[in-house]
């Protein structure tokens, strides 16, 4: 057969075979629910990849792929402050930094970061139940920054005098 012969042989042999599957009906292979392959283009009644996914699973899917748990939680500490160590210990403290799984809390007052050096124990528990375990590992309490009398019109500059010790 020549190149045009055997072109034409093809076709015509593809177009007997197209017509024969469309004659034919479908069936689905083996016997119980989700066996076999399904039809192209058809999700059918089960689950399919393909079918509409909710936001939260498929955003979880992405965290869990790509290693991003650990800064999710670590987020969650500063953004639901209040919902991690309740309503009445977030007027009064609020998370500064997380470094090397150490939380560093700013109480309001020195009485409000004695009273959180307390609750450490506590505060670590809920932290732990709210984002997970070994996200906050130890709790750094500090008080509300003093003013810095470094700078100021009575303040000498250098050293000093040092004619007391001299």
């Amino acid at each position: 057969m020549a190149g045009p012969q055997l072109a034409r042989a093809v076709l015509d042999a593809a177009l007997a075979k197209r017509r024969a599957a469309q004659q034919a009906p479908r069936r689905r292979t083996g016997g119980g629910e989700g066996e076999g392959r399904r039809l192209r283009g058809y999700s059918g009644p089960g689950p399919d990849p393909r079918d509409p996914q909710l936001f939260g699973a498929v955003l979880e899917r992405i965290m869990k792929q790509r290693g991003w748990q650990k800064p999710a939680a670590e987020a969650t500490v500063f953004g639901a402050w209040e919902k991690v160590v309740g309503p009445d210990i977030a007027k009064h403290s609020r998370p500064v930094k997380l470094d090397d799984g150490v939380l560093t809390v700013e109480a309001e007052s020195t009485a409000w970061a004695t009273q959180l050096r307390l609750l450490a124990a506590t505060l670590l528990r809920s932290i732990a139940a709210e984002v997970g375990h070994n996200v906050v590992k130890r709790l750094n309490i500090h008080g509300p920054a003093a003013p810095s009398w470094n700078r100021g019109p009575r303040r000498v500059q250098g050293r000093g005098p040092r004619d007391t010790y001299g």
